[in-house]
């Protein structure tokens, strides 16, 4: 009886023991299976999360790359334009400061093909050698500085040349100077700065009253030549036009007045030669009788 019951005894320990460990390991499971599930929930989410934030950041480097070469694009077809539409004109002087406009040969207004936009400084070479005076007579010469309007803008420094030695600077500080004749003749340069940069330097040669005389008398006087010539040649352009002018209108008229003058030239020459073959026929016929006569003569003789 003993050893049924610890037989029994011991089933019902056994059977006991495997459901609880089938408990424990049905519990641990669970466990696990929740631990897992928020993570790879949370794993989702954060994926989710990060998916939209990698997709704005690529359309924002789409968009501002984008951007950047419509605005670059932009900027070169400007520039091109601006290149294209703006011409600069011929300065007004060759050396010193002047003038130039600038042009604009696209979008003037009432569909012009250029038009004048501003006008601007321009600059050439610094030396502009010797020059003449503005105006002069016999007592004295008034001479001018490089310059353009405004004329205070500049400072202007005149200079008495001789030979040999340093010039000497006078007082005069304007763009203007007018300079007395002297026994001997002098030699000036005038030095035009802005900022102080040299942009012009002009030299002048002030001749004496009896130099001046004989510069002037021994000058051709080809200024009325010219201008008649000149006249002269005008007048036989103008003359040719209208005769061609009116040649081609009245060809028709032309050509029959002249074709008339050409057939009349004809018979007259035809009757010319006729006339000529007569008098040489003439001519020759009272020549032949004498040489008939002489032979006769001759024969007898013998």
């Amino acid at each position: 009886m003993r050893v049924r019951g610890a037989g029994c005894l011991a089933g019902l320990l056994a059977i006991g023991w495997l459901i609880l460990v089938g408990l424990q390991t049905s519990q641990a499971s669970n466990v696990t299976s929740a631990i897992q599930e928020p993570g790879m929930a949370r794993e989702g989410e954060s994926e989710s999360e990060n998916e939209p934030e990698e997709e704005a950041e690529n359309e924002g480097e789409v968009v501002e790359t984008d951007t950047t070469v419509e605005a670059e694009e932009e900027g070169e077809v400007q520039n091109r334009t601006i290149v294209k539409e703006v011409e600069f004109g011929m300065c007004t002087v060759t050396c010193g400061v002047g003038i130039r406009e600038v042009i604009l040969t696209n979008g003037c207004p009432g569909g012009e093909s250029k038009c004048v936009v501003r006008v601007e400084e321009c600059r050439g070479p610094v030396d502009c050698g010797w020059g003449k005076p503005i105006s002069e007579n016999l007592e004295s010469a008034r001479l001018s500085c490089v310059h353009i309007s405004p004329e205070n803008r500049f400072k202007y420094i005149w200079k008495l040349l001789k030979p040999d030695q340093q010039p000497v600077i006078l007082t005069n500080d304007t763009a203007v100077l007018e300079v007395p004749r002297e026994l001997h003749p002098m030699a000036f340069e005038c030095d035009t700065l802005d900022n102080n940069e040299m942009v012009a330097s002009v030299k002048f040669t002030v001749y004496t009253t009896s130099e001046l005389q004989m510069r002037r008398s021994s000058r051709p006087d080809t200024d009325a030549v010219l201008v008649f010539v000149l006249t002269i040649g005008v007048i036989i352009c103008i003359f040719v036009i209208f005769v061609l002018i009116f040649i081609i209108i009245n060809w028709a008229a032309v050509k029959s007045f002249w074709g008339a003058k050409a057939s009349t030239t004809e018979i007259q020459s035809e009757l010319s030669s006729m006339r000529y073959k007569d008098s040489t026929s003439l001519d020759q016929s009272p020549a032949d009788i004498p040489v008939h006569e002489d032979d006769a003569l001759s024969e007898w003789n013998e």
